[in-house]
């Protein structure tokens, strides 16, 4: 991931047309003491972004880090379809399986001591719009690429195609 990527000059969109699907999930600390219980949930996230990353079958287009205060790391993945998604959460074979497993039982041990969650939203072709004004490729259009705003498509409803 770079961090210091040069903006693209003028307003782009995401090159991005069909379904999309977006996964959000997060991890909270509850007691920063119980290092044990945290730091391992922490820890899992980078072999399966590694994993999904190295596979360009594995229906991840990108994601993004976020942190939500100095409790709550999050993450925003953008993916093909649900169906590789909940393929990869499911598959044995795949660094996700254990990590959750062993981050259950560390649950059922941590007394409350770390967070997690997580949303999936399917969005359907036509229901979702971006705009990137002088900025880095981001979010959806670092997943998918960008392409220029025409002057048709200025506007949020226009791509949205809300009359």
């Amino acid at each position: 991931m770079r961090v210091n990527a040069r903006p693209i000059e003028g307003r782009m969109t995401a090159a991005s047309e069909g379904e999309v699907v977006v996964f959000l999930i997060g991890m909270r600390i509850n007691s920063f003491v119980s290092m044990r219980s945290w730091w391992p949930v922490a820890r899992a996230m980078g072999p399966m972004l590694k994993e999904l990353t190295q596979d360009p079958d594995s229906g991840l287009l990108g994601y993004r880090p976020l942190l939500a205060g100095p409790r709550e790391v999050q993450l925003v993945q953008y993916w093909e379809s649900a169906e590789k998604l909940l393929a990869y959460a499911a598959a044995p074979d795949r660094s996700h399986h254990p990590a959750w497993s062993a981050f259950n039982r560390r649950l059922r041990e941590g007394r409350g001591k770390v967070g997690f969650w997580h949303e999936t939203y399917v969005v359907p072709a036509g229901a979702y719009e971006s705009i990137y004004m002088n900025m880095p490729e981001s979010g959806l259009g670092k997943a998918k690429g960008v392409t220029p705003v025409t002057p048709r498509g200025s506007r949020a409803a226009t791509r949205l195609h809300i009359s």
